[in-house]
């Protein structure tokens, strides 16, 4: 291949890179704000500002253990080409453009995965199978955590003898302490790349004695003091006014949702660069995540309004408390997968809390007939998309000559 076709491969390829982030922040970062919208706590426009430097933020901060997972995980064997990162970009860009035109929402983590499997494959690499176990069983099991997660947050919001000013800042307490332990790039950690809060003001105290693994009382006792100082916030701001509180702590929520969604989403867009990046060209790979987070807050400003106006309609009609009892799982499985290094896809997930706070006020707001062609058409996505990414990267080596 002459330096000047894998000039223009590389050019095609961040183009790409850069489109699919950019479908990303316009649609998948939108469903943490709609609720706060549908319950004016803020504008639309004030929602899509915030939702690109956040999710931009979580990108930069969190996005690269789900981006070494799309580009060096999926496939054994072989290091992932510029051509076939290429064929994979365009596949998976393809499969979100098909999803805007017609308005239904393509999977952005199955298109990718199944594109980069099937350029893979096609490169002559072979199944990564410990991986797509890993995967299929984290994704199997999504809904059911956030489904039961929801109808348990929605059951304990919804029950009399809960009051508002109990139930609402304990959730907020349990959030807090999970934010405490949360891993950030930004924060030093001498024995990982990203550290946590929790972990950070444990060793500028000492620490303090192990109780059990690497847990020592020091960072029980930070997380403890943060899971309280949220609860205390969330709670003032409710005895002041019961709706003002909730509000508010929706507002909270809808930010820390979009960062984990930046976080646990732009991986989709950069990983099939990932070997570009760190072996062919020999940069880091802040740079590439900083790549999709231009990406990303560019479609969170230009095209998340309208999208914005569209859903949050919808969870105008769920309530505030339906919505915070969606928006907790998302956050929790969505920190849980970006732990594990596992791409999923955010709508699966807040999907699956709606149905779940539908359950616990006696329905479930979908029918049955609509989620079962859901997954059809997800499961068809993931597979369809294999099949034209491998024909494609073939067909692109057949007229590039390799």
């Amino acid at each position: 291949m002459s330096a000047l076709t894998f000039g223009l491969l590389v050019g095609v390829a961040i183009l790409t890179c850069l489109f699919m982030a950019w479908v990303l922040g316009a649609n998948s970062n939108s469903p943490p704000f709609a609720p706060a919208i549908g319950a004016n706590a803020i504008s639309t426009m004030q929602a899509a500002f915030l939702i690109g430097l956040l999710a931009a933020a979580g990108a930069i901060m969190q996005g690269g253990s789900i981006s070494e997972t799309v580009g060096a995980d999926l496939i054994d064997g072989v290091a992932i080409t510029p051509l076939a990162a290429t064929a994979g970009l365009l596949t998976a860009a393809g499969f979100m453009a098909v999803g805007i035109y017609t308005r239904y929402p393509i999977p952005a983590a199955f298109a990718t995965t199944g594109a980069m499997v099937g350029a893979g494959l096609a490169l002559g690499g072979d199944p990564a199978m410990a991986t797509y176990q890993r995967l299929g069983t984290f994704w199997l099991l999504v809904p059911f955590m956030s489904g039961g997660l929801a109808y348990v947050t929605a059951t304990v919001l919804r029950r009399d003898d809960v009051p508002e000013a109990i139930g609402v800042p304990l959730l907020a307490g349990i959030v807090g302490a999970i934010i405490a332990n949360v891993r950030l790039g930004v924060i030093p950690d001498p024995d990982a790349d990203q550290g946590t809060i929790a972990a950070f003001l444990s060793r500028q105290v000492g620490g303090g004695p192990t109780l059990v693994a690497d847990v020592d009382l020091g960072l029980v006792l930070v997380t403890l003091a943060l899971g309280l100082l949220s609860a205390y916030w969330v709670r003032t701001r409710v005895l002041d006014s019961v709706e003002g509180g909730i509000r508010s702590f929706l507002l909270v929520l809808g930010g820390v949702v979009a960062f984990s969604s930046g976080g646990s989403q732009v991986g989709l867009a950069t990983g099939p660069l990932e070997n570009l990046f760190r072996g062919e060209l020999g940069l880091p790979v802040i740079a590439l995540l900083a790549l999709g987070a231009v990406g990303i807050l560019a479609g969170a400003w230009m095209g998340a309004p309208r999208l914005l106006q569209a859903t949050s309609r919808e969870y105008a009609q769920l309530g505030v408390r339906r919505s915070i009892a969606a928006l907790v799982p998302g956050f929790i499985i969505a920190q849980l997968a970006i732990a594990l290094g596992i791409p999923i896809s955010l709508n699966n997930i807040i999907l699956s809390g709606v149905i779940g706070g539908g359950l616990a006020a006696g329905s479930a707001g979908v029918s049955k007939r609509k989620i079962a062609f859901t997954v059809s058409f997800w499961l068809f996505t993931l597979f369809s998309s294999i099949a034209v990414a491998f024909g494609l990267y073939r067909a692109l080596e057949t007229v590039l000559g390799g």
